[in-house]
């Protein structure tokens, strides 16, 4: 009964006892003097360690592939609580960043970090956040070979806030954009939607019942290249994050001029996230997804792409969920359950804070 007493909730992390001043992040830990050093040196290098990260240069060298062409994202990350369901922080900002290289058809090759960390943070979360990222980067195939820390004031950045930086490289005869949707193109979604925005909200305890729900995190770049595979023609792909799938499909409906017609009765929403839906007042289409990935394809491939995406560990639940027209370009509809026909816009506003 005393241990269950002694321990202590930290932004989602269960820590076993009340931490020591020793134990939390100092502002002398961002003064680029020895505590910076010792800092890099004991938490950062060890889970992250690669001879180019080593080499402690102030930027990283690295060989392109032989051909291609190069591929950059950037992305920065902030959650609440820290540490949820099916994943943290850490796991957040590498396969976010790693999946916005995949969906322009890029392999992810190199990640950048950038931390800043609060003032009195326990060292322990920055310790458990590195090895979920490593263990993500090591998951996707990728090597974290730079990075930076600063430290702010108590109070001025809750806890902690990541920015990654992904290079990826894109064989040549890959050509993929969210302007590339096709009229005839069917639209491929690779599983059930909503998952990642009930996790964090059951975490931080704001449903009013209890619901076992995980974040779908994952790094899909495993996935894209075994649709890539068995058709090097897919037109476009994206992952539904912030704003969900709703916004997702409109932005390529307007980058692509075209119309997306989905069928409301094929797009999978597991019975424990509609709940929460139905509960807060949300459309899961607008909940945000972060191991998701929709893809516009050939008519003629949809089934072969079908197969190889449910024999991925990502991709077991992909299914059609609608098509591509001519016209209202830059619109989506939705064919309801009832037989009807609504339209579905972007999200305007945020519904769900702090989400990713």
């Amino acid at each position: 009964m005393e241990d269950e007493q002694e321990k202590v909730v930290i932004h989602g992390l269960v820590c076993p006892r009340p931490l020591t001043h020793d134990e939390t992040v100092l502002l002398g830990h961002g003064s680029g003097g020895k505590m910076t050093r010792d800092l890099i040196e004991g938490t950062f290098y060890p889970p992250f360690e690669n001879p180019t990260l080593l080499r402690g240069d102030d930027a990283a060298v690295v060989a392109r592939p032989e051909s291609g062409r190069l591929a950059v994202s950037t992305d920065s990350h902030i959650v609440s609580p820290l540490f949820f369901p099916g994943g943290d922080i850490g796991r957040l900002a590498v396969c976010g960043t790693v999946n916005d290289l995949a969906m322009v058809g890029a392999r992810p090759l190199w990640l950048t970090a950038s931390f800043i960390l609060e003032e009195g943070l326990p060292l322990l979360i920055v310790e458990r956040v590195t090895a979920s990222m490593k263990a993500a980067a090591g998951e996707a195939g990728v090597g974290i070979i730079a990075g930076d820390t600063k430290v702010a004031e108590r109070g001025k950045a809750d806890g902690i806030f990541i920015s990654t930086t992904g290079v990826g490289w894109v064989p040549n005869n890959r050509n993929v954009s969210g302007a590339n949707a096709q009229p005839g193109d069917v639209v491929l979604l690779s599983g059930p939607i909503g998952d990642h925005g009930i996790a964090v909200l059951a975490a931080r305890g704001e449903l009013a019942f209890e619901t076992i729900v995980e974040s779908d995190i994952a790094p899909l770049n495993d996935l894209v290249e075994k649709m890539f595979a068995v058709c090097p023609s897919i037109h476009a792909l994206r992952d539904p994050t912030r704003g969900g799938l709703a916004t997702a499909l409109n932005e390529i409906a307007r980058q692509s001029g075209v119309a997306i017609q989905l069928e409301e009765e094929k797009i999978p929403v597991r019975p424990s996230v509609m709940a929460a839906c139905e509960l807060l007042g949300f459309d899961p289409l607008y909940v945000a997804n972060e191991g998701k990935l929709v893809a516009f394809v050939p008519p003629g491939d949809a089934e072969v792409i079908l197969g190889a995406m449910r024999s991925a560990p990502y991709g077991d639940g992909a299914c059609r969920i609608g098509s591509v027209e001519a016209a209202p370009a830059g619109k989506v509809l939705m064919r309801t359950a009832i037989g009807g026909t609504r339209v579905v816009d972007m999200l305007s506003g945020e519904m769900l804070p702090r989400i990713c």
